[in-house]
Formats: structure tokens, C-alpha cells, sequence
């Protein structure tokens, strides 16, 4: 416009809209950050007792800020256009004024979260919100419970009573888990009183106590009762104990023990000790395999699959000593598998402890609390990872796991943390991930002497990669030092020297960087290929009940390594370790529905019932023809619910006209749907327009709040909005993060039967962050 002939004419004119608009534009910017920081503070500062009673002054100088803003913006109601709002006399330094005077109670509220953060070193894992809404109600611990989950790896909540009755201070009498079912008793009563940092660590130290205290017991009473050589009554054991992890932990401790012994026994000049101790496991092991084919609750046969799972692998390595003619305690083979040994000192009036031990490296036994879930099956790949990962840790340096998608990085992680019970904490290293929230991270890794794992490292973008060198060098350094406090970030932080950092990554994918070399040399790397498909399958054939786990194995494996070479190579196939296991889970709840099937049919109908929804054409055909190779004249009928199908064509019918379907096609769709989603949480709905994709989740819907499910959708466009908009983001300044649509969407509908639904093409944008945990 200046460069106009025709400026000179409507110069006066132009020069007043110019500042005028300038004046809106500022105006508008500063009031939205205004209005910003006051409705976040005004809940805290104004509604919430315990930031008043923390912060009385700033509490008081709030109130005066709050009524200048509403002032301000009762001003802006009677007036109709932006440029009169505007242009008030001294608006913009009133709202500077205001702004200044915000900030001053912002940066009051972040030392207030700091310091509660230093005090228990889990908020650090908390949002600014969540956190706040953790401190706010710290007088009423029954509402702070529900938060447990944020910041304890596998506690759902606390079981709580009111010995003074309603309205006074409760007491936790036990654990409820959020990974499986289980609940776990105090040997005594926790008193929940004081602020809610000082009572959150009594919950530490109350849940150490408790699982140190059934550990111990359990190591005698399974001697006790004969276990160590009646499998049965050792089945029993397991079920009947009250903490599954500590009876894995016995579990491991009587195994190093038989191991040991058998050593002794041939250096005594009995020449098949070895041999016998294997034979003594593998009877074991048999023992718990028949149990698994009785009635048992989902709690404890989560229990006994576990406890195969550890078996079979325990049982692998003796067969592997007594071939390799392995005959002493000081043997590389036997020196660097993971063991765990009951340590009781003379002076120690506590009953003992118990140690990790794997080459020269020695772990303490964390005990923290990890639920009734699921380990991982452990293979030679994985007990070189465990060696290398703690050596790391034995070297006061992180680990840094690498290698293609589904190799078992983050899980071996994960196992190795539940093997040692230490709190292990996901984080999605997302692009939109800053210094500062990293920062944050390892400063509440440290103060806790948790493990933090950090799922695909290398999507950082490099400027957060080289302050995240110096920042946990700074770790490094004052774990090498031994020292007790560090400065990290500007804060001084307490050091607990048990902290462990492990970084994955997926080289040469897209959108990956290269990390810096310092950062490099702090961490120990590892390489992670393509793991032993058949031992695991075998141990999970084991797991589900399977006697002729080995010939199953080896059927399985081979039919997915064809697969993978012979169908046309789709991306929507997945012959992986994940697919992997969904069809082994459908196989156990075959072989436990119908006992009269032999254990080839029960695997060939899983096979073929949980691979044909998603393959298509010409390679059906192919895929068919495998199994028929396979599994020669076993023809196994689809399982069919008739009763589903009776009310899904009722649906189709009465609700939608979906009246001629001749060749059950759309009915079968159906079906298929529902048999995916009792072993997927999610699933893709694909093909051409007009491929009944919508028909399929509507009829389903319908179908199940017919039978008393009620059953709501929400949906989603992730083309629509971004990344940030999607998953939502995290900034250490309080109020500037948000809570994305879809998390929240599945925090609220997780507690019924909801479907989400995406309609969207996939992208690469969104697809990553939305499988990391």
C-alpha cells in the first residue's frame, strides 16, 4: 500500500487504520493470554483450599487480579466493535499491569508444584493438572486414590475403611491391582494422614513392607509343603499366594537353588546330578501344564501361565547346561543368567532380602507392586539383552535397545524391570516433546530411582537431542560420583542410584534423527533381529495347555514363514510376533471350550479363523492351501454362536433392511468383527465404497445393546486436526499443555462398551503415536 500513487490522497486515512488495527491486533493478543493464564489460575487460586492454604499472599493478591480482569471484561460488553473495546484509554497497560501481576502467581504455583514434586518424586510423572487436582484434595484421600494409576506402575487403587467412621482419615488395609485381577492385604493397617506427599511414600514403603513380608513367607511354606518335588501341591502354592509376584520370585529363588545343588552334588562325585535336576524341573513343569486344563479362575491361571512361562524357560537352560557338560557355579553359561538369591545377614533382624545377581553385576529386589499380569517369554536373545541392559546399569550408563518394529524392545525392557520389580515408566518420545518436559522426566526418574524408558528416542528432533546430552550426563556423572544430591535443570535434585534410562529406536525409518555422538557413548547399545519364533510359540502353546507344544510350534512358525514369503506382500498383512499372539490366545479358549478336539485341529481352526478376515483374493487360496499341507485331513467347522447370529439378522433386518443376504456374506462380516475384537482393541475396517465397512460396526452396535450391552460411538476425523489437536501435549508451564479429544475420549468411555471409530485413510503422521503406550 506505500508503495501506492495513490497513497497520497487517503494518507491520513490510511495512517489512522493502521495504528488502529495495530492497536487491535496487540490489544487481542495480549487479552487471549490473559484470559489464558486467568481461567487456568482461577480455579486454583480462587476454588481450591490447599492452594490458599499453601499460598495465602499470592491467594490474596489474586483475588484483587481477578476482579481487575472481570472488570475489564464487563467494560468489553457494553461495547459493540473491536477497535472502540480497543481503544479505551490505557487498556493495553492495564492489561499489561494484569498480566505481569498473573505471571508473578503462575511462577508462585510452579515453585509450589516443584517443591511437592522434590518431596515425592512421582508427581513428575503427573500433569500439571492432574497434580493439582491430587494436592487440592490431599485432605480427602478416598478422592486421590482414584489417581493411583498415574503415578504407581500396576495399583488401581487402595481398599480403604474409617475406623473413627464417615468424614474422618482412612486407613488402607490392601492393594487392588489395574494390571489383572489380584488384591493384596497389608500385614498392617496404613494410617492415610498428614499431607498427601508425606502419606503417598508411607504407600511406597507400606507396599515394599507387604511384599517383602508374603516373599518371605512363601519361601517357607513351600518347602513346607513339599513343592520342590510335588508339582501339584507347587501348583497350589502358586494359586493359593497371595502376591503372583511373589510367587514368581520364590519361583526363581528355589530354581537357582535346585541348580546350585545339582553343581554341589556332582562335584560330591554324583555324575548325574545335573541330569537330575533337569529331570526334576521338566516334571515340574509337565505338572503345571495339566493344571491349566482344569477350572480355573482368570486370576490364577494368568498365575500358572506365568509360572510355565518362567518354567519352560528355567527348564531350557538346564537342558543346555547338561549338553554343554556345565558342571560349576563359576561357568559363563551359568554366571550370566539372571538369578535371584534370599540374602539373610546374621545381624539382620528383618528375615533376610532378596539380590539379583547376573555376571558382576548385583541389583537389589525393588519390590514394587506389578499386578497379576502377563511376562514376557524369554528366549537366548532375551538373556543376552538382560546381560547387556544391566551391565549398563552396573557401568552407571543407560541402554539403548534398537532394531525393527515388533523385535521385542520395549517389552525386554519392561520384563527386565518386573524381573527386578522396579517401577519401569513408557514415554512416548514424541517430536512435540521439549527439553524442559524431558528435563522434568529425568528428574523424577533420579528422585525415585525408577526406570524410564523412552519408546522410539530417536523421533526427538536434534535441538532436543543435544540439551538431553548434557542433561543426563548430569546423571551419569552423579551416579559415578555417589553422590546424594545433584543439580539438574537448575534444581538440586536427590539422587537415588538405582535410576536405570533405556532408549529404542528404529533405524532408518522415516522421520527418525540421528543422535549426537555424546549422547551416544552414555549409552550402551544393543541390536535386536528377528526373535526365535518357534521357542516362543512353544512356551506359549505350553502356557495355554498345549502337551505337543514343540510339533505345534514348528507347524506355526513354518506356516507364517510361508506366508510371509509367498502371499503377496500387502500392507495389511502382519505376520509378526503380534498377530502371533492373538492366535494363540484364541487357541487356548478353543482347546478349553472343547476338550474333545485333538491339539492339531484346535490350532488349525484358530489358524484359520483369526487369518481369513484379512486376507484376500488369490492369496486365500494359497493360505488355505498351507494349512491343508499342514495339517493334513483336518477339516474343523467354524465356531459358530447362534444365538449372536440370530440377533445380528434381526438387526439387519428390522433396523437397517439388510434383507437379502443369500450367501450369509455380510452376516459372516459380522462375525468375523466380533471374533477380532475379543482378541484386538483395534481394528481396521478396509475396502472399496460400498463394502458394507459402516453396515458392519451399526449392526454390531445395534446387535449388542439388544442384548443388554448398551453400546455408544464416537467418532473421529484425524485428517481434520492435527497431531497436537489429536493426541495432545504436554508444556511445563501450567496451563499451556492440552488434553487432546481422543485420550480423553478413552479415559471417559473406558469404564463401557464404547466403539471409536475413525473415519479416516491411515497416515504416518498420527499412526506411531497412537501404538506407542
Amino acid at each position: 500500500m506505500f508503495a501506492s500513487r495513490f497513497l497520497t490522497t487517503f494518507e491520513k486515512v490510511f495512517l489512522m487504520w493502521q495504528k488502529t488495527l495495530a492497536n487491535v491486533a496487540e490489544v487481542s493478543l495480549l487479552l487471549s493470554e490473559v484470559q489464558r493464564s486467568w481461567i487456568f489460575l482461577e480455579n486454583l487460586f480462587i476454588y481450591s483450599d490447599e492452594v490458599k492454604k499453601e499460598l495465602p499472599e499470592d491467594s490474596d493478591k489474586f483475588v484483587g487480579i481477578d476482579m481487575d480482569v472481570k472488570e475489564i471484561l464487563n467494560q468489553g460488553l457494553d461495547i459493540k466493535t473491536a477497535t472502540q473495546f480497543c481503544g479505551i484509554g490505557n487498556i493495553f497497560q492495564r492489561l499489561e499491569k494484569v498480566q505481569s501481576a498473573l505471571q508473578m502467581c503462575q511462577k508462585a504455583l510452579n515453585e509450589f508444584m516443584d517443591s511437592k514434586r522434590r518431596s515425592f518424586p512421582r508427581f513428575y510423572f503427573m500433569s500439571s493438572q492432574d497434580l493439582l487436582d491430587v494436592l487440592s484434595n490431599g485432605n480427602q484421600p478416598e478422592k486421590v486414590v482414584p489417581q493411583f494409576p498415574k503415578f504407581f506402575i500396576a495399583i488401581d487403587s487402595y481398599t480403604l475403611e474409617f475406623p473413627d467412621g464417615p468424614g474422618t482419615r482412612p486407613s488402607a488395609v490392601g492393594m487392588n491391582a489395574c494390571v489383572g485381577k489380584e488384591y493384596v492385604p497389608f500385614p498392617e493397617h496404613l494410617p492415610l494422614l498428614g499431607k498427601v506427599e508425606v502419606y503417598l511414600d508411607k504407600c511406597i514403603e507400606w507396599m515394599n513392607k507387604a511384599l517383602k513380608h508374603f516373599a518371605k513367607t512363601d519361601i517357607v511354606r513351600y518347602y513346607d509343603e513339599g513343592c520342590d518335588k510335588d508339582g501339584a501341591q507347587r501348583g497350589k502354592f502358586i494359586c493359593d499366594g497371595q502376591a503372583a509376584q511373589c510367587a514368581l520370585l520364590v519361583q526363581l529363588i528355589t530354581w537357582v537353588k535346585l541348580v546350585e545343588q545339582s553343581f554341589d552334588q556332582f562335584e560330591g562325585g554324583k555324575e548325574t546330578a545335573v541330569y537330575d535336576g533337569w529331570q526334576v524341573q521338566h516334571l515340574l513343569l509337565l505338572a503345571l501344564i495339566v493344571l491349566t486344563m482344569t477350572d480355573l479362575n482368570k486370576p490364577n491361571r494368568m498365575k500358572i501361565m506365568c509360572a510355565i512361562t518362567l518354567d519352560a524357560h528355567n527348564r531350557d537352560i538346564q537342558e543346555r547346561l547338561h549338553n554343554e557338560k556345565v558342571t560349576t557355579k563359576d561357568a559363563f553359561q551359568w554366571v550370566s543368567m539372571l538369578k535371584c538369591y534370599w540374602i539373610e545377614e546374621e545381624d539382620d533382624a528383618s528375615g533376610g532380602d532378596a539380590s539379583m545377581q547376573i555376571a558382576d553385576a548385583k541389583l537389589r529386589y525393588g519390590y514394587e507392586y506389578l499386578g497379576n499380569g502377563p511376562r514376557l517369554v524369554v528366549t537366548p536373545l532375551t538373556d543376552r539383552i538382560y546381560v547387556t541392559a544391566t551391565q549398563a546399569l552396573h557401568l552407571c550408563m543407560g541402554c539403548a535397545p534398537a532394531g525393527p518394529a515388533g523385535t521385542g524392545k520395549t517389552e525386554s525392557t519392561k520384563d527386565l524391570a518386573n524381573a527386578v520389580a522396579k517401577a519401569c515408566y513408557v514415554i512416548n518420545a514424541a517430536p512435540e516433546m521439549d527439553y524442559l518436559t524431558l528435563g522434568n522426566i529425568y528428574k523424577g526418574l533420579s528422585a525415585s530411582g525408577s526406570w524410564g524408558c523412552f519408546d522410539e528416542f530417536n523421533r526427538l528432533v536434534p535441538e532436543v537431542l543435544s540439551v538431553c546430552t548434557v542433561q543426563f550426563e548430569a546423571v551419569c556423572d552423579a551416579i559415578k560420583s555417589k553422590m546424594k544430591r545433584f543439580m539438574l535443570q537448575g534444581d538440586e535434585i536427590h539422587l537415588n542410584p538405582e535410576v536405570g534410562c533405556y532408549i529404542t529406536m528404529n533405524p532408518g525409518y522415516l522421520g527418525r534423527s540421528e543422535l549426537p555422538e555424546g549422547l551416544k557413548a552414555l549409552f550402551r547399545p544393543i541390536t535386536l533381529m528377528v526373535p526365535d519364533f518357534k521357542l516362543i510359540m512353544e512356551n506359549m502353546f505350553m502356557g495355554e495347555g498345549f502337551t505337543e507344544a514343540g510339533a505345534l510350534g514348528l507347524k506355526f512358525a513354518t506356516l507364517y514363514a510361508l506366508n510371509k514369503d509367498l502371499l503377496s506382500q500387502s500392507k495389511k498383512y502382519d505376520w509378526g510376533m503380534r498377530a502371533i499372539k492373538s492366535v494363540l490366545v484364541v487357541a487356548g479358549s478353543f482347546k478349553r471350550a472343547d476338550a474333545t478336539l485333538s491339539e492339531k485341529a484346535v490350532l488349525m481352526r484358530s489358524l484359520r479363523d483369526t487369518n481369513v478376515t484379512k486376507i484376500e483374493g488369490d492369496d486365500l487360496k494359497i493360505f488355505m492351501g498351507l494349512l491343508s499341507d499342514l495339517f493334513p485331513g483336518i477339516d474343523v467347522p467354524r465356531a459358530r454362536d447362534y444365538d449372536m447370529e440370530k440377533v445380528l439378522v434381526e438387526v439387519m433386518e428390522q433396523d437397517y433392511g439388510y434383507t437379502h443376504d443369500p450367501d450369509g456374506y455380510l452376516l459372516l462380516k459380522v462375525t468375523q468383527l466380533i471374533e477380532l475384537l475379543a482378541i484386538r482393541h483395534c481394528v481396521f475396517l478396509m475396502g472399496p465404497p460400498g463394502s458394507y465397512k459402516s453396515a458392519l460396526w451399526k449392526i454390531l452396535k445395534n446387535a449388542k445393546t439388544r442384548q443388554g450391552e448398551k453400546t455408544t460411538t464416537v467418532d473421529f476425523s484425524p485428517k481434520a486436526i492435527s497431531t497436537n489437536e489429536l493426541y495432545g501435549f504436554v508444556n511445563i508451564r501450567p496451563g499451556s499443555g492440552r488434553t487432546a479429544s481422543f485420550p480423553k475420549s478413552c479415559e471417559i468411555l473406558a469404564k463401557s462398551r464404547t466403539l471409536i471409530r475413525s473415519g479416516s485413510c491411515l497416515m504416518a503422521t498420527w499412526m506411531p503415536t497412537g501404538s506407542s503406550p
